[in-house]
Parts: C-alpha cells; sequence; structure tokens
C-alpha cells in the first residue's frame, strides 16, 4: 500500500443524492427569510440539536494518521504537502463556534483545535491572482469557497472536536471548518486544498446548491 493510499468504506448512496438534488429542485426547506447573527443567533429555517448528525455520501475514508497527507497547491508560490507530523508541528489554535447544516440543524457552541486557514496560507504564499479554493476530500468529495473567506481569522483545518479526536464519521483525523457558510463547505477528509484563479464549482454546487451558501441569507440553492 503507498503511504498515503487509504480504504474506502462504502459507495456513494446514488438514492440520497438524487433526493437532494430534488430538494434543491423543490426549494426545500426555504422560508425566504434571511437575518443577521446580530439579530438572532439560530439562522432563518434552522432547528436547535444537540446531538451531532452524521452526514455524508455514503464512503467514510479510513485514513490513519500515519499515511494521511495534507496539499496546499495551485497558485501559490511555495507549494506545501505535511504528514501528520508535520501538520502537528503547525500553531494550534481553539476555536468555538456554531455549525449550521443545510439539512435545517444547527449546533451551538463546538470547540476545534487545529491550524489556522491563514497559517497555512502564510506558508504557501498565494500568488496575486489567486482568488477561489477547491477542497479534495479522500472521498473525492469537492466544494468550493472564495479565498478571501478561507483566509478568514474562523477558518480553519480541525483534527480535534470538543476535547476528542475527530471520528472517522466526522472527518477525522482532520476536515475544514468554514463557520460562516452552510456546513457542506466545511469539507471532510481534506488531503488537498487548491488554488485557482476562477471559481470551480464542487459537488454540491454542481447539483442545484447554493455557491455561497452563507446561512444568515437562506443561501441553501441556486
Amino acid at each position: 500500500m503507498a503511504e498515503d493510499e487509504v480504504t474506502l468504506q462504502g459507495a456513494i448512496r446514488e438514492k440520497l443524492v438524487r433526493a437532494k438534488e430534488q430538494w434543491a429542485r423543490e426549494g426545500r426547506l426555504l422560508t425566504g427569510e434571511t437575518a443577521s447573527p446580530q439579530e438572532q443567533r439560530l439562522p432563518p429555517g434552522q432547528r436547535l440539536v444537540q446531538d451531532f448528525p452524521v452526514l455524508d455520501l455514503g464512503v467514510q475514508p479510513d485514513v490513519r494518521p500515519e499515511r494521511w497527507r495534507l496539499r496546499v497547491e495551485g497558485l501559490v508560490e511555495e507549494r506545501v504537502a505535511l504528514d501528520w507530523d508535520g501538520f502537528m508541528a503547525l500553531p494550534q489554535r481553539d476555536w468555538t463556534n456554531d455549525i449550521h447544516c443545510v439539512t435545517a440543524w444547527s449546533r451551538y457552541d463546538n470547540t476545534w483545535r487545529g491550524v489556522a486557514a491563514r497559517d497555512l496560507l502564510m506558508l504557501a504564499r498565494p500568488k496575486p491572482e489567486a482568488r477561489f479554493v477547491v477542497f479534495h476530500s479522500y472521498d473525492g468529495y469537492t466544494t468550493n469557497v472564495p479565498l478571501a473567506v478561507f483566509a478568514a481569522e474562523d477558518a480553519l483545518v480541525a483534527h480535534s472536536w470538543n476535547g476528542a479526536p475527530l471520528s472517522r464519521q466526522h472527518g477525522g483525523p482532520a476536515r475544514i471548518v468554514i463557520p460562516r457558510y452552510y456546513f457542506w463547505k466545511s469539507a471532510k477528509w481534506v488531503t488537498r486544498i487548491e488554488l485557482l484563479a476562477e471559481d470551480w464549482p464542487g459537488f454540491w454546487e454542481v447539483r442545484g446548491y447554493h455557491n455561497n451558501a452563507d446561512p444568515w441569507r437562506e443561501e441553501r440553492y441556486g
């Protein structure tokens, strides 16, 4: 087995994908309301939960830390390639934020530990023409955000949640966390961060989901 090869358990649930595409066509869960975090903590159309629901495409990569690799590449001055030890040697930070899922659940006060996106970008040094980021996951999933969003203070690559290592079900050993967007933008099992000049919509974005995904504007579909 190659050093970065992983075991994929399960298969993409095509019926689930088709159902979610139908949600987008029908505008399911949309309330037509907007708000701001200053007005109310819970975005429009969301319900508060206490558990942490597991959502994926049906594939859960079994990525052992010793085989995990993270690359930051594309329009960068310095390509970054990290193994687990190299990743954990970077400055570690803690954040607490809320999760808002497009399927209408929200969970308050999640504490993450990991590496700030800004610290990774400082190593990679984005080229002036870089404007967008695409996250690539071990299960083949992709999603996209503007570079400015990934460079924000609250974006990170997390390896721990609420004081414990991330479980495989929730994207361990490491996942993206971008709390200002619906959580499908926070890619699980991340292995590559690609900087681009042009936007490149990901898995759900090409299947009817909104490119921006701001829960306060209820950007579920687009």
